[in-house]
Order: structure tokens, then sequence, then C-alpha cells
């Protein structure tokens, strides 16, 4: 079981790592204004971070059956699983500086080759890894200053740190809940992982989404400075990685109340 956690962890942390590094398109797209063409190259790393996804839920509940079977309480390995996703996005808070120098890079060579097959053959040679390599940039506190804070909604903030929590633990909690109901009530407990991480992606597109599309389109017509859609994504991020934070804390709750839904708690 050591095994099927080291590659659940390492999973979770590719997706977080890869969401929190999607924030930061946003910020190439205003000030280079392809804002088509730099989501086009994106969805190269969201096919990578969902591919990811699709393997995380077996992996749960591999280690969810075994605990049953075996009688113990899998709780430690759940929290280890949240914390691998905390890293995840601290790691792509520091990445972002280098991930925006080779973005930007790419975006621009797939302006020319028009073909991301094509770029991820050319990115792949070993003289352009040691040249990404080479562009590693640390974040400092200028890339800080002078950001108008306060021009950004404080509700988008708390909704983005809630939602984070419920998409870090939604799976999770679905299959932990499966501990703490009967045996023929647990698929329809899993089975809920699905109904939660849906809600996520509903608040998400109803109160996120908009507000942050509308600070982007802002900028890209010149009716807002840049420095906006900066302190956009500092804030968003800032904000995911406190809401993988309350992940900890959300998880046991939410497990016991989707077991509720099925006769405990």
């Amino acid at each position: 079981m050591e095994k099927v956690l080291l590659e659940l962890m390492v999973l979770t942390f590719v997706i977080h790592l890869i969401d929190t590094l999607s924030y930061s398109v946003r910020l190439n797209s205003v000030k280079n204004g392809q804002f088509a063409l730099s989501f086009s190259l994106f969805n190269l790393f969201v096919l990578v971070s969902r591919t990811a996804n699709t393997f995380q839920a077996p992996l749960i509940g591999s280690i969810i059956g075994v605990s049953i079977f075996h009688g113990i309480d899998p709780i430690n390995d759940m929290r280890k699983v949240i914390l691998a996703s905390t890293i995840g996005s601290l790691f792509g808070i520091l990445l972002i500086p280098t991930f925006l120098r080779v973005f930007d890079v790419a975006v621009k060579r797939l302006e020319t080759t028009g073909s991301i097959p094509s770029l991820v053959v050319e990115a792949l040679h070993v003289s352009n890894i040691k040249r990404m390599m080479k562009s590693a940039t640390r974040p400092t506190k200028t890339m800080l200053q002078r950001l108008r804070y306060r021009e950004i909604p404080k509700r988008l903030l708390i909704i983005n740190a809630l939602v984070t929590g419920i998409y870090t633990v939604g799976v999770l909690a679905a299959n932990y809940s499966a501990i703490l109901v009967t045996e023929h009530q647990r698929i329809a407990a899993v089975g809920s992982s699905g109904m939660i991480n849906g809600l996520a992606t509903i608040l998400l597109t109803l109160f996120i989404d908009p507000k942050s599309a509308m600070i982007t389109d802002q900028a890209l017509r010149g009716n807002r400075p840049y420095e906006d859609v900066k302190a956009l994504v500092v804030l968003l991020i800032a904000t995911k990685l406190i809401g993988t934070l309350l992940g900890q804390i959300m998880f046991l709750p939410a497990a016991k109340v989707i077991a509720s839904f099925y006769g405990k708690y």
C-alpha cells in the first residue's frame, strides 16, 4: 500500500502544480495580447493534469479497499495526499516566473510552427531542455510590489479558497466515507465524489471565472492596467494555497456529511 500511496501523492502533486501554473497564463495573454494562442497551448498542460486525475480515483479506492479489508483507518494517508496538494501548489508558485519565460517562448514558437506536436518534439531536444533550465528565475519581492490589491473583490478570493478546499478533498472525502457507512451503502457513498466536484465546478463557473475573465478582458482592451491582472493572479494563487490548507480541516467533516446521507453521522 505504501507504493500506491506514493503514486497517489505524486499524481496529486502534479495536478495541483499544473493547476497553480494555469493561473499565470492570464499574465502572458494580457502582456502579449495572444489570449487564444496562450490558452490553446496551455490545453496541453491541462491534458496532462486531467490524465493524472483519471488515475487518482482508482488509487484512492485501492487504499480505502485495503484499509477496510484489514480494519485500519487510512485517515493519515488521506491527509498526506492533501499535503501533497499543498506542496504541489507551493512548487507551482515558485515555478511561475520560470514558467512564464518558457511559456512566452513556446507561444511564439507555436505561432511559427502551428503545431503542438512539433513544438513538444522540439522542446524535448537536449539543447532546448538545457536552455529552459538556464532560464530558471526565482520569485522576488519586486514582483509583488505596486500591485493594486484593493481592486480585486474580496468575495472572489474567499470563494476561490473554499472551492479549492472542496476540490482538494472531494474525491478523498467521498472514498473515505465508505469506511463510515454500512457495507451495502459503500458504492453509493464513493459515487458522491462526482456530485461534490460538480458543486465545486458550479461555484467556480458562477462566481470565479466570470469576474476573473472580466478583469482580464478589461486589461486586454486597455481599460484596466496590467497590474490589476497581476494582482488578480497573485491573490488567486495565494487563496488556492490557503484552500489546500483548508482541505485538512474540511476533509473529515465532509466525509461525515456524505456518510450522513447514507445512514451514519
